[in-house]
């Protein structure tokens, strides 16, 4: 969800900050442009001044669930989101999101009977938040659908096998 998320931002730039398991294959799978990328897998002690840097110079920024920020500089990022404009996309929690997207898997598709293979994962994202975004909304869409792409899911969709983890994505400023 935070690749999708990122890819549909459309942004000139993009990077993303303590998310070692990131892969290039993946990312450019996700429609992000590898060349105007840029990935700082470990941003050591100092994660809140790597993250100022970047929301000063780059538009959107993904930050990984193991990133933690003290709430002082927490508060600094946001003053620095808001006079650059940029965005921040937290995997896992984060400090005063405005928008917080939910995602509950509601099964695979593409397995028969015990054979066959993953063709698409169908799940339920809510979103919700402060603001316009304090009620609660939801769609059904395909990360990645049969196509291999992220989607809408159409009524009257394939089938799907029940699956069990949950994620969360957090988007601030």
């Amino acid at each position: 969800m935070a690749l999708a998320a990122l890819a549909a931002a459309d942004a000139v730039a993009w990077a993303a900050v303590g998310v070692p398991e990131l892969g290039g294959l993946a990312a450019a799978q996700a429609g992000l442009d590898l060349a105007t990328g840029l990935v700082v897998s470990d941003p050591g002690p100092r994660a809140a001044q790597v993250l100022a840097v970047l929301l000063e110079s780059v538009p959107v920024v993904l930050v990984g669930a193991s990133v933690r920020v003290p709430e002082r500089a927490v508060r600094r990022l946001r003053a620095v989101m808001r006079r650059s404009g940029a965005v921040l996309l937290a995997a896992g929690r984060w400090p005063g999101a405005d928008v917080q997207l939910r995602v509950a898997p509601a099964g695979w598709t593409g397995v028969g009977r015990g054979h066959g293979l993953l063709r698409g994962r169908r799940v339920t994202v809510t979103a919700g938040g402060r603001g316009a975004a304090a009620a609660p909304r939801s769609a059904e869409l395909w990360l990645p659908g049969p196509d291999g792409l992220v989607g809408v899911v159409e009524r009257g969709a394939a089938e799907t096998v029940p699956s069990g983890a949950r994620a969360d994505l957090r988007v601030v400023g």
